[in-house]
């Protein structure tokens, strides 16, 4: 087994012949919120910095070994962006499901849609950097459009 690819790949979630990032962004839905069970959010945060860290360099290892950049099968980036937006949106036991569903939904709007300067990151910076920056900026703005979408729920809705 390649070590590399199953990081990459997120434990091979990302080699799904249908929607690969999906895939792989749902897969580290689920392991962010076990982890929430025990860790805190802010640990959950910085577990995404690292292994954003880590990603970049074994991206670029990646990218020169099958001489492709940002292929569909790398789907860490999503991991990161996935967890970010967790670790900012306010999440909670009390909130978990509802801030799961649409820290989901955001996260995946923006990282297809690459408005603004995610779309910028994914077309002008190379390698592991481009790969994972766009998905971090994307888990950012997912992370507070998460937590605005929330607040009105709260106060129009529940």
């Amino acid at each position: 087994m390649n070590l590399r690819k199953f990081f990459l790949t997120v434990g091979f979630s990302g080699l799904s012949p249908k929607a690969p990032g999906t895939v792989g962004s749902f897969v580290s839905l689920i392991i962010g919120l076990f982890l929430l069970e025990f860790l805190h959010v802010s640990t959950l945060f910085l577990l995404s910095l690292l292994i954003t860290v880590i990603a970049i360099k074994q991206i670029d290892i990646y990218e020169k070994e099958v001489g492709m950049h940002d292929g569909k099968e790398i789907v860490i980036d999503e991991l990161a962006g996935m967890w970010i937006t967790l670790s900012i949106c306010g999440i909670n036991s009390e909130n978990m499901v509802i801030m799961a569903i649409l820290g989901f939904l955001y996260f995946r709007l923006f990282d297809i849609w690459k408005p603004s300067i995610i779309g910028r990151i994914d077309r002008a910076v190379k390698g592991g950097m481009g790969v994972m920056g766009d998905d971090v900026v994307a888990g950012l703005a997912a992370g507070i459009a998460t937590a605005g979408t929330y607040q009105l729920i709260e106060k129009f809705i529940l």
